[in-house]
């Protein structure tokens, strides 16, 4: 029994696209789409060399183009920030002396409980102040 290029292609793919299930390698994902790529040009009629060489090209291709894609939505941060994570970088009015032990802050319409983060510092009712982090329930501010 003689089997076209093309099928051999085709099971190649098929091949390739099985670790993808498995291992969620991107990769594998496009070294089939290069095999679809290298069956159509067997089933075209070109020779080995043309389509070993349209299987190379679309394989690295999509590689080079896919992958940093993927690796900056994989790494990029949410633009929103929300939570607690919204308050970081706000200014705040202090409500209460604040000082390394504690005092009180309005911050976001809401009154929170609030220490500097340099014990050596204090901050009067009135004046203006970063939040630069939230400790449980209390904004740490400078």
């Amino acid at each position: 029994m003689d089997i076209d290029a093309w099928v051999w292609w085709l099971i190649g793919a098929v091949g390739l696209g099985i670790p993808l299930v498995l291992t969620t390698m991107p990769e594998f994902g496009m070294f089939a789409v290069g095999a679809v790529a290298g069956s159509i040009t067997a089933a075209l009629g070109f020779g080995v060399v043309a389509q070993v060489l349209v299987f190379v090209v679309v394989s690295v291709a999509l590689i080079a183009v896919v992958r940093p894609i993927a690796a900056r939505h994989r790494d990029g941060r949410p633009q929103l920030a929300t939570g607690v994570d919204a308050l970081k970088g706000r200014q705040a009015v202090v409500l209460e002396r604040v000082d390394g032990s504690g005092g009180r802050i309005k911050l976001a319409g809401e009154v929170w409980s609030a220490r500097a983060l340099d014990g050596a510092l204090s901050f009067e009712p009135g004046q203006h102040v970063d939040v630069v982090d939230i400790d449980g329930a209390t904004a740490v501010v400078m």
